[in-house]
């Protein structure tokens, strides 16, 4: 036993760099593994792109990071950094507070930097009391340190250090301010603890660590403290973790459900640590966890008292702001302005003018990219195919897609700096109780406002709804708000059919919100979908300004993601959409044909656009779009370009286009493939999170029926006010207003008036 020693090697690279990796008693070389845990919104991800030069997206409301993610220490490649899910505490409830858990508990970590909000100090140190209690290296990082030095208010750092036993450094992260710092302390915390050791079973009596960190936890009473030594008895007779028996002692006195599960305790062993938390319970007339919260928050609120000298108070910058922008009556109005505004001058001011320079200028016919590339080959003899493929159908389709990045990049600063200055959060505060009122969880709403950059991480973070009827329901959902790849779509729409009306922007974003709150009515009335619905607890950032580097990843993020899949997903559909609509059986032979109508593609899209026939727009072209949207949706905009020769344009760029489809019949189409199934991606990440076959395919089902019923109700309906109704249409027309009305009482109607549940089945 004393013979097993363990020796930490500080490994020189050549360049002189001291490497992180130490070896184990077997002699592996082990190298570092760093966590980052912290609250919600407290700065994690920041940290964790300031340390690894990773380019995270970084949102300023919670459950932006829905899984764990990681990365390589910039100054030291052999540390790995782990930023986890934010969480409150690690008694989970929520998805991603079991991710962080599991990972604390599971995984072989050599230390924690624990990120602290110094501007909410009872708040963030209640993870940290129970972090401490894991039993692996802490480093305590007190971020917004500078916030708390403006508002007057003074935090002695060395006495709370004193008081957590685990060092505390001062950082901004989003400054980066001192960083340096906290790195150096977490790396000779855990060069020095070597908690990869404590597993070794030989080490654990003697480890120097263990004998610093035994006995009592600070933050509870000398009684529960007693409690937990006698549990931790019991504990020591099975063959756990020695490292973290501390905190299952600490979690079962808690009455833990997850940690009675995970350690699987014998009968007797059980039945006498279920008395001792009994009678703690008695005593307090409280539950276990009920009287382990209190002695936490007791513990913390004396700390503050102590650790922190406070200014006069006074009422804040953020306080006063808030007055107007989270009034019950103004803030509502004031957040439809404010989104009116945003794309409003991206997709009709600003973003037109940016948008034509490029579609009618780099991409347009006259002088620009078609031209020049054209002229080019045929200077050097290139044969007609290859030309027609180049110019007809790469630079075509490709561009299309590509001339609609000036808007983009516009509307995307625009919500990198609502979600920077933290006006999003309160946007999922404000709707909260909207939100709730339609059946929804106040939590939908982060998916939603994520979705609108792109719909995958959207879905994905539909984790952090607790409830599972909710959860799905918000998977379902998520995609009816326009992402940026639906974006080209709307804006080729607007500016060719609509001649860049202000309103169709607008109409559509607005219309995928009413879409998830009534289709929150229409499914709470389904029997899965009945459930209780979760308190939404939150907490409201400081207002700030976005810094400049945030602002530029989060466009950077989105952006590059919609530019590589033009380069290769876009670029691939296109090629397949110029050989199928270029090539066909024309005169009885196979090959090029110079009519379009006698391609392979066309003879596709005449046998599926009947199914959108009842919907306005059945025309080959526009169901093979369609289709290939499912691919991707800016392919939408893409196939458009090549089947209707954008590229060959001579009066305008959109002429063709334009004089294809009526106001009505382009509005259709557009709600149509606003609401429809997803891009492949997005439905993949359905299949993913909704874990079973009959729920995916119940998702993908319902978001395609909800499209074709939005899409038929508009265009059957609305053509009744401009005229042309005979034969056919008069019956679509009809069952058109006989579906509306029937939508209209399933919505209105109490769940438990509707007709059919009045009707005994059993009975016929």
């Amino acid at each position: 036993m004393n013979s097993f020693k363990v020796k930490l090697h500080n490994v020189f690279a050549k360049k002189g760099k001291e490497k992180t990796d130490y070896i184990t008693a077997d002699g592996q070389t082990h190298a570092l593994k760093i966590a980052i845990a912290g609250n919600q919104n407290s700065g994690k991800t920041t940290l964790f792109n300031a340390l690894t030069g990773a380019v995270q997206y970084i949102g300023n409301w919670p459950g932006v990071t829905i899984e764990k993610k990681e990365g390589k220490l910039k100054s030291n490649k052999d540390v790995t950094v782990t930023d986890l899910p934010g969480i409150y505490s690690l008694s989970p409830y929520s998805p991603e507070e079991k991710v962080s858990r599991n990972y604390l508990i599971e995984e072989d970590i050599d230390a924690i930097l624990n990120i602290v909000d110094s501007t909410n100090l009872e708040r963030s140190l209640y993870l940290t009391t129970q972090l401490i209690e894991i039993g692996i290296p802490l480093v305590v990082c007190l971020n917004l340190t500078d916030v708390i030095k403006k508002q007057g208010h003074v935090i002695d750092t060395q006495k709370l250090s004193e008081r957590l036993g685990v060092p505390v450094v001062c950082i901004s992260a989003l400054k980066g301010t001192g960083l340096k710092e906290a790195v150096d302390t977490v790396l000779a915390e855990a060069r020095k603890k070597g908690a990869n050791l404590f597993h070794h079973p030989d080490a654990l009596p003697t480890d120097l660590y263990l004998q610093e960190h035994s006995g009592d936890s600070l933050f509870l009473t000398d009684e529960l403290n007693e409690k937990v030594r006698a549990i931790e008895v019991y504990l020591k007779t099975l063959p756990i973790d020695y490292l973290h028996s501390h905190f299952f002692a600490v979690k079962l006195l808690e009455r833990d459900g997850l940690t009675f599960d995970r350690l699987n305790l014998p009968a007797d062993i059980k039945q006498k640590i279920t008395a001792l938390i009994e009678e703690i319970e008695k005593k307090y007339d409280d539950s276990g966890d009920g009287v382990v919260i209190s002695a936490r928050y007791t513990f913390i609120e004396a700390l503050k008292k102590e650790v922190v000298k406070e200014a006069p108070k006074k009422v804040s910058t953020t306080e006063k702001i808030d007055r107007v922008l989270t009034h019950k009556i103004f803030a509502l109005p004031i957040f439809i302005v404010v989104m009116f505004a945003v794309y409003y001058v991206s997709v009709t001011t600003v973003g037109t003018i940016a948008n034509d320079f490029v579609n009618e200028g780099i991409f347009g016919s006259d002088w620009g990219l078609p031209k020049v590339i054209s002229d080019g080959l045929t200077a050097i003899n290139t044969a007609d195919w290859l030309q027609s493929l180049i110019v007809d159908g790469i630079v075509a389709g490709v561009g299309a897609v590509l001339g609609f990045l000036p808007q983009m990049l516009i509307l995307f600063f625009f919500l990198a700096i609502l979600e920077g200055c933290g006006y999003m959060s309160r946007i999922a505060f404000i709707l909260d109780k909207i939100f709730r009122k339609f059946g929804l969880s106040g939590k939908s709403f982060i998916p939603i406002l994520i979705g609108t950059g792109c719909g995958v991480p959207g879905i994905m973070a539909s984790r952090t709804v607790e409830n599972d009827a909710d959860r799905r329901m918000t998977i379902m959902t998520t995609t009816f708000i326009p992402c940026s790849a639906k974006l080209p779509v709307i804006a080729l729409f607007a500016g060719a059919i609509f001649n860049n009306a202000w309103w169709v922007a607008v109409s559509v974003y607005f219309m995928g919100i009413a879409v998830i709150l009534l289709s929150g009515l229409l499914l709470k009335k389904l029997k899965p979908f009945k459930s209780a619905q979760a308190p939404y607890i939150t907490e409201l950032p400081s207002y700030r300004f976005p810094s400049v580097k945030n602002v530029a990843l989060s466009i950077w993020e989105r952006i590059s993601s919609f530019v590589k899949k033009a380069g290769t997903i876009i670029l691939l559909a296109t090629i397949f959409v110029w050989f199928t609509s270029s090539f066909g059986v024309e005169d009885g032979k196979f090959g090029m044909v110079e009519d379009a109508e006698n391609s392979m593609l066309a003879a596709i899209g005449n046998v599926i656009k009947y199914l959108f026939y009842p919907l306005g727009f059945a025309d080959w072209r526009s169901s093979v779009a369609t289709v290939t949207g499912l691919i991707a949706k800016e392919n939408i905009a893409g196939t458009l370009a090549i089947l209707f020769n954008f590229a060959e344009e001579e009066s305008g760029t959109w002429g063709a286009l334009a004089a294809s489809y009526a106001p009505l019949q382009a509005y259709s189409f557009l709600v149509f493939n606003m609401l429809c199934a997803p891009c492949f991606a997005a439905i993949g990440a359905i299949r993913r999170e909704m874990k079973s076959a009959k729920w995916f395919w119940a998702a993908i089902g319902y978001q395609t029926l909800t499209a074709y019923f939005y899409s038929f109700v508009i265009y059957r309906i609305g053509s009744v006010f401009v005229g042309g109704l005979n034969g056919l249409d008069i019956a679509f027309t009809v069952l058109a207003f006989i579906a509306l009305a029937l939508y209209i009482y399933v919505i209105a109607c109490p769940p438990d008036k509707l007709i059919w549940k009045k009707i005994d089945f059993s009975k016929r």
